[in-house]
């Protein structure tokens, strides 16, 4: 056999799993802290729900991994867990309103691989159903805000209104049928630049004209404002709306005095067609990685497209990688990504009977304990101990057993201590 993982999926050896699992449990900690209920569902789905057009939209369809099950049906691994998410608020409309769930998961794309972006890879997600205002947009990105600061990453968040961008192109007279389309180009914007973007529109069948009315948007140097948007107002129902969603928005961030590390950008278009709102992308200050780390927004139609109704489930999300910020510490700080989960380390001088019942006894107290059961000699075993990082060494010695005693050293200081214990 041909021993290897297969491409874009990778094994955690124990000292990653460690640094992933801290990650874990801080994101948790956060979003049960900001009042949200955990939430888990399926890797399979049907492939007809991941394919709805309420779902990732044509970019992410061709990289969905789809299969057939014995009973012939079509399948798919989930690409997000939004999709997922918005299914079980249609199954169980009788939710209490408003409703924070969050999900941390496995999720698969056939997608391009690059640093800190695998095959398949893990999503932390919160998600507020029943909340129309821009307060609960304004609440996950200072919940944002707070999880990365836990994890000592400094982020800046960019955010958009998909009315507004929508509004701009139905002014620049852009076909209704290629708005999606030019709307993944622009998406590109930053990674290629103008003279690509505009390339790419060109290659879409746009007119010069159109082109051209699009170009001046983006290389004009007044458009970084809100109040570049008010003249066109007045003409575009879209960019009212828009304007009007962002400034409330704007308000709640300086309230929260957090304006500063969210920066309005008129080009963020995030591709995908669930957005009906906000939308609002995660980047590290340092660019160590240069894509997000986070994005998310408001996707108004989703659950009531699922159901089929025009009734309103007002519904925004926000979605971390938890593999993309394992690469941005690991990048930060190798060093520090290797702290000992072990409380002590339990050392035996032919006695491991004595030393199972000492860890035994100490596992009770509430501490995590390791029994050396290689039987090393005392320098070995302390020098494993000192390279683990374990703080507590236990050296339980036939001494030891006779006087019924145990001798504990800190490895941090060198002092030793002694204590009894009953064999």
């Amino acid at each position: 056999m041909d021993y290897q993982n297969v491409k874009g999926t990778q094994d955690y050896l124990p000292e990653a799993e460690v640094i992933r699992r801290k990650i874990r449990r801080t994101l948790e900690d956060t979003f049960i802290q900001y009042g949200c209920k955990p939430l888990e569902t399926p890797i399979l789905n049907y492939t007809e729900l991941m394919a709805s057009k309420y779902g990732g939209g044509a970019e992410i369809l061709e990289e969905m991994y789809t299969l057939i099950d014995r009973g012939e049906r079509d399948l798919a691994l989930r690409y997000d867990l939004t999709i997922p998410f918005a299914k079980v608020i249609a199954m169980n409309q009788t939710i209490k309103m408003p409703f924070k769930r969050y999900e941390i998961g496995k999720v698969f794309r056939d997608g391009p691989i690059k640093t800190g972006r695998f095959r398949e890879f893990t999503q932390c997600d919160v998600d507020i159903v029943g909340v129309d205002s821009q307060i609960a947009e304004a609440e996950l990105m200072e919940m944002a805000l707070s999880a990365f600061a836990k994890l000592d990453l400094k982020i800046a968040i960019q955010y958009n209104n998909r009315k507004l961008l929508s509004g701009m192109l139905e002014m620049f007279e852009v076909p209704s049928e290629q708005m999606s389309a030019v709307i993944l180009v622009l998406d590109k914007l930053e990674k290629v630049g103008v003279e690509a973007v505009k390339k790419e529109l060109s290659e879409l069948g746009l007119s010069l004209t159109v082109v051209e009315s699009i170009e001046r948007f983006l290389t004009d140097d007044e458009n970084s404002s809100i109040y570049y948007f008010e003249p066109f107002t007045k003409a575009n129902e879209n960019i009212e709306q828009g304007v009007k969603e962002l400034k409330k928005l704007m308000s709640f961030l300086a309230y929260l005095k957090i304006s500063e590390q969210c920066v309005f950008n008129p080009f963020l278009a995030r591709g995908l067609e669930i957005y009906t709102g906000t939308i609002y992308e995660l980047f590290l200050v340092d660019q160590t990685i240069k894509s997000s780390i986070g994005s998310g927004g408001r996707y108004d139609n989703a659950i009531a497209g699922l159901l089929g109704t025009d009734q309103s489930f007002s519904t925004v999300g926000i979605s971390f990688g938890l593999d993309v910020i394992y690469t941005a510490l690991a990048l930060k700080d190798p060093a520090a990504l290797e702290p000992s989960l072990i409380d002590f380390y339990i050392i035996p001088m032919n006695t491991l009977k004595e030393s199972l019942l000492v860890a035994t006894e100490f596992r009770q107290r509430g501490y995590n304990v390791e029994l050396d059961m290689s039987n090393k000699k005392l320098g070995k075993a302390l020098e494993r101990a000192n390279k683990d990082g374990i703080r507590n060494v236990i050296v339980v010695g036939e001494n030891e057993v006779k006087s019924n005693q145990i001798t504990v050293k800190n490895m941090e200081t060198g002092e030793t201590s002694i204590e009894l214990f009953q064999f």
